[in-house]
């Protein structure tokens, strides 16, 4: 894979979207039991329905790990010096995400170049699901 070229961004550059296949029963069960987060919101219907949800939601850690991906498919791991993110909605069974950012900021600290990244989850009917942000150095 050619990783976007971080090196040369300047504002208003995006990062390559990265998108989700649907939001699936398996992959929350999946996740779980990577995870150990067994909350019953995210793996058991009657207790979904008991709280006042059609169906379980998904983990917000999940979520966070795919925007993640998102940077580390584009962006050398090390040269990623601070990323975080605030839920803002919650993400369904069947959703489809897409993962974008754009550069915000260029800077310079010392002989080093920072960018700063906003990034933002979205579904298929434009519902931020995460707003965030990475700081870049290289």
């Amino acid at each position: 894979m050619i990783k976007w070229n971080y090196k040369f961004a300047k504002v208003g550059d995006s990062i390559p979207e990265l998108m989700i296949k649907p939001i699936s029963r398996k992959t929350l069960a999946l996740y779980a039991g990577a995870s150990g987060d067994h909350n019953p919101i995210h793996i058991d219907l009657d207790f979904a329905k008991q709280s006042g949800f059609p169906d379980v939601i998904a983990h917000g850690m999940l979520i966070m790990s795919y925007l993640g991906r998102a940077l580390t498919d584009n962006i050398d791991q090390i040269n990623i010096k601070e990323y975080g993110v605030q839920f803002s909605s919650i993400t369904n069974i069947g959703d489809i995400l897409a993962c974008s950012g754009s550069v915000t900021d260029v800077n310079k600290r010392d002989d080093k170049k920072l960018l700063k990244i906003d990034l933002n989850v979205s579904d298929q009917n434009k519902d931020n699901k995460l707003i965030g942000y990475s700081i870049i150095e290289f």
